[in-house]
């Protein structure tokens, strides 16, 4: 069948089926799977060097997608990385042989950005082991690949915890690192990225540096929240604390911007430790507030409890049975709210978990409880993020296309507190331009539920959220993979050029991640 070449800016012809993406402006399908150009002569470089490459169609197969399930993709050939020194190697004979080399941590993404369209695989899950801990200095030093999950086990040992990591915490480190991580915390501690002493890299051409922000300033600095695009992270030394159980609190409203606005008046007056909002639509709206201690949770009380204007879980059954009592149309709402509460909050509650009003696992707690009730086989989470004055009206404005595209979704808001001297380390990133203080992400997750859904509707969903941040000149936390074309759009052509002039010259094959941004 012949189909017709396409013109700059028009929608070309899905992979899939060539009429599938009709009336929908697609900005970026999967890319076009590597021709294999030389690759027996990588293979047999990388052989000769001792490196390990699986080739058969089993061991390529495990990587066919990621988190998301809506890219799919496979190597040549997979790289289980054993050591900084191997994955020069690999590096190296990438550049020779101009064979591109995807980077995979915990799979996590949803855009394809750890998805292979042909080349090399390199599996970081290698290299997860926890090598030191100072229990003096607070500081950890780990292997990149490790998952948080296992970082938090060993740390509990010693009665010491990580600072800031994801909420799903089978997210790797060093995966992390390069796109910035957030927590329920992060309004007072900063994102994950924040709590990087100093970083073992491999650079695009096989170098292996360890780099601070005195030492190496400059690849520090591309490499945090980098994206993949500057370096292969091999080791990582982080900031940790003392281990402490913390007390949770939830606060109910039924207005997204009420919620916000007492998300945000928190956060300015670090009246807490932990805050974020989950919501079930924009019909139940938790406001999540912690402590890490009593005098800290009896400051909160004393001076700031009052004036939340949401209520309590009682205060909002009755305010919920009002409200649905004068729309007895919308029952079929009421009856999914209360069967989503009744499935979700025991999992906040589990008494092996939590003992004498303190929740003693949170990473647990969070990251099983959160992926049990809101993930799927496809994992759709457009998200936006922007300054603390454009959050209201982005996440009003992504709610109405939640509601347009599906009957039951969730949004997740927090804040991220940013380094005084935080534009060497954001300026391409999610953190979007203009933020001072604060930046505020919010995620639009459709809830699946067994449903099935054509890539045209989930493209159209992300296309119209993915618009508000154009509009607002907002980021957005997992830019790039299929959604890459908006980042010229969001950042400009000068900003998106120093960073590809940047790419070229630590990268001359364009080898590393090359599909994820650039």
């Amino acid at each position: 069948m012949f189909i017709p070449p396409v013109e700059p800016g028009t929608v070309g012809p899905c992979p899939v089926a060539p009429d599938a993406l009709q009336g929908i402006k697609r900005q970026q399908t999967n890319p076009a799977r590597w021709n294999g150009a030389g690759w027996q002569d990588f293979v047999a470089a990388l052989r000769a060097s001792g490196v390990e490459l699986a080739e058969g169609a089993a061991a390529c197969g495990v990587y066919a997608t990621d988190a998301g399930g809506t890219a799919y993709g496979l190597p040549h050939g997979v790289v289980v990385a054993r050591s900084a020194a191997q994955v020069s190697q690999l590096l190296k004979a990438a550049q020779v042989h101009r064979v591109p080399v995807t980077v995979r941590g915990g799979g996590l993404t949803t855009e394809g950005e750890s998805v292979a369209f042909g080349g090399v695989l390199l599996d970081m899950s290698g290299m997860s082991r926890v090598i030191a801990i100072d229990a003096t200095a607070l500081t950890v030093r780990v292997e990149a690949g490790i998952y948080w999950h296992s970082l938090a086990e060993e740390l509990r040992r010693e009665n010491l915890d990580y600072l800031s990591a994801p909420l799903n915490l089978t997210s790797s480190v060093g995966g992390t690192l390069g796109v910035g991580g957030i927590d329920v915390n992060s309004a007072r501690l900063g994102c994950s990225a924040d709590q990087a002493v100093s970083l073992q890299v491999v650079t695009p051409s096989g170098e292996i540096v360890e780099c601070s922000d005195d030492e190496n300033a400059e690849l520090f600095q591309r490499v945090i929240l980098g994206y993949g695009q500057f370096g292969i992270i091999t080791e990582a030394t982080l900031r940790i604390r003392p281990y402490t159980p913390i007390a949770m609190h939830y606060y109910y409203y039924s207005s997204l911007r009420t919620a916000i606005e007492d998300l945000q008046m928190l956060d300015r007056n670090d009246a807490s430790d932990y805050s974020g909002i989950l919501t079930i639509m924009d019909c139940a709206v938790n406001l999540l507030v912690a402590f890490d201690s009593d005098e800290r949770e009896a400051a909160f009380k004393a001076n700031w409890e009052a004036r939340l204007r949401g209520f309590g879980e009682a205060g909002f059954a009755l305010c919920m049975l009002g409200h649905y009592a004068l729309r007895p149309w919308r029952i079929g709402e009421a009856l999914y709210l209360l069967q989503r509460k009744q499935a979700v909050f025991p999992e906040f509650r589990r008494p092996e978990f939590h003992r004498d009003g303190k929740m003693h696992d949170r990473s647990v707690v969070f990251s099983r409880a959160v992926w049990k009730h809101w993930g799927s086989r496809q994992m759709v989470i457009p998200d936006l993020a922007t300054p603390a004055d454009k959050f209201i009206e982005a996440v009003e404005r992504g709610n109405a296309v939640c509601r347009k595209y599906f009957r039951h979704y969730t949004l997740y808001c927090v804040g991220i507190k940013l380094r005084p001297d935080h534009q060497p380390h954001y300026e391409m990133s999610c953190v979007p331009p203009g933020a001072e203080g604060w930046a505020y992400g919010c995620e639009f997750e459709p809830m699946i539920e067994g449903e099935v859904y054509s890539r045209d509707h989930f493209q159209a969903f992300k296309n119209a959220i993915y618009d508000i941040g154009v509009d607002l000149g907002a980021s957005y936390y997992r830019f790039g993979g299929m959604m890459k074309g908006y980042i010229r759009r969001v950042f400009g052509d000068a900003l998106v050029d120093k960073h590809l002039a940047m790419k070229r010259r630590a990268d001359p094959a364009m080898i590393l991640n090359r599909d994820v941004i650039f």
